[in-house]
């Protein structure tokens, strides 16, 4: 193909994967994998394994000072501390997260963070400040993706909250915009330096789980109040891709950690996925009940994916945060030498020595827990003096990411997560909503790592640190 061919079918493939999947209707598998197909070819992969130079204090631009935001900034206290950081300027269009922020920061920093909040766009001249390292997104979902582009065109590391980008055509523009500029652009997914979910992948590092077949993840979390209050998404902006698109919108706290349970760009990849949702009735039920004139809901209570890998592994990823469903992320992964699944945390080992456990049992919880200190990951054992005093952050592994994105930085070497992890991860959104919209067909996964996934190596996520 010509230059001049190969540039006017990315365009047209650009167009066409912007596109809200919900209008396409059935019928368009062909014209979609093509389209993929197109925007694959001039991805390159150079940023696997990417690395900078050490920075010793990293100077860091908060954008969104909302729940996460807040949240995110108190996880810095101790690398701000130990001379480890400095977050030299915040943007938000509250006036009161901002105070909250500041108040909070004076303990941890002689030096005030320059405010940017004089309106929608005052973020950019934020990030075009000449002496800020690494942006921390932490906005409204249809942000991420411009802030990061934007962000790496002007020289800056990102860290994205999740969705690091929710259609293709973004998918596809963080790549290449990271590849250019050679900028780390990571998604800070958290759930991935979980107690559980690192002691897991521990086991299974460790040969414990054996030859891994098939892992089963989720977001399920009773979400209704806060999409319909004004309070906690400020005007409900979490509600409206409710209302207009249907799939799985929060893919990334399930299959971060299983991508690194089997070894996703390091050595498999995904390959074809297939989406189903169910009927709404939750959510529009609870809108009636407190008046909101939110009733029309597009996306299905409950939404299964079911993907497969090119080593013939399989996984299921559930999202459902319109019923009372107690919280999940099901965290069940099965080998041919052990299972584990969570909520509430269970284990079977598949060995002579636990014969007299055998027979549909679970281990006994107090089995349990001497394999969860036995196999404890050693990253949560450096950390735990100094996680105690973060534990506010979803139990310790908000400090821990914040912690090894930064220590990462400092020493110079690559981060636990590179743009591709974060982009495999995004992209089951839009790919979930394309197979929903097309009566649950098959859907090829795009490979978006420039093939370099074909090659094992070593997760990031298992080194130690100094």
């Amino acid at each position: 193909m010509n230059r001049k061919k190969f540039l006017h079918s990315l365009a047209a493939a650009s167009t066409f994967l912007g596109l809200p999947f919900t209008s396409l209707g059935k019928g368009n598998g062909e014209r979609i994998r093509q389209a993929l197909i197109d925007q694959q070819q001039d991805i390159t992969g150079s940023m696997v394994g990417f690395s900078t130079s050490p920075i010793a204090k990293v100077r860091i631009g908060m954008l969104g000072l909302g729940n996460r935001g807040k949240t995110l900034t108190q996880m810095l206290y101790w690398l701000l501390d130990n001379d480890k950081a400095e977050i030299v300027a915040v943007s938000d269009l509250l006036e009161k997260n901002v105070d909250q922020v500041l108040e909070g920061l004076k303990a941890h920093q002689q030096k005030r963070p320059k405010v940017y909040a004089k309106g929608e766009d005052d973020w950019k001249k934020l990030v075009e400040r000449d002496d800020i390292d690494l942006l921390i997104i932490a906005t409204p979902w249809r942000l991420h993706t411009p802030m990061a582009l934007y962000g790496m065109e002007q020289g800056k590391h990102v860290a994205s909250e999740v969705p690091i980008a929710y259609t293709l055509e973004d998918c596809y523009k963080l790549i290449r915009t990271a590849e250019a500029t050679k900028r780390h652009c990571m998604m800070i997914e958290n759930c991935c330096y979980n107690d559980e979910e690192l002691f897991v992948l521990n086991m299974i590092q460790e040969g414990v789980f054996g030859d891994v077949s098939h892992a089963e993840g989720a977001y399920i979390h009773d979400l209704r109040k806060h999409m319909l209050s004004d309070d906690y998404y400020q005007g409900q902006w979490r509600i409206q891709h409710h209302r207009n698109r249907d799939g799985n919108f929060y893919t990334t706290h399930g299959i971060g950690p299983i991508s690194n349970y089997l070894n996703i760009g390091h050595g498999d990849n995904f390959t074809t996925l297939t989406s189903m949702s169910s009927r709404e009735k939750s959510l529009s039920d609870a809108a009636k009940r407190v008046g909101s004139p939110y009733t029309d809901i597009k996306c299905g209570d409950m939404n299964t994916t079911l993907i497969k890998t090119s080593l013939g592994k399989t996984v299921m990823l559930q999202f459902d945060v319109h019923t009372g469903s107690p919280y999940s992320r099901i965290n069940k992964v099965v080998g041919t030498g052990a299972i584990h699944a969570g909520y509430p945390g269970r284990l079977y080992i598949d060995d002579p020595d636990e014969l007299k456990y055998w027979g549909h049992n679970w281990l006994p919880d107090e089995r349990y827990q001497e394999y969860r200190q036995e196999y404890r990951h050693p990253m949560i054992k450096k950390l735990k003096k100094i996680s105690e005093n973060y534990k506010h952050g979803h139990g310790g592994m908000d400090f821990i990411m914040i912690y090894r994105l930064i220590t990462c930085l400092n020493q110079g070497v690559a981060l636990d997560q590179t743009v591709y992890d974060s982009i495999i991860w995004s992209a089951i959104t839009p790919l979930s909503e394309i197979s929903v919209a097309d009566n649950s067909q098959s859907v090829d996964f795009p490979d978006f790592t420039g093939g370099t996934w074909k090659k094992a190596r070593d997760l990031e996520i298992m080194r130690i640190l100094s």
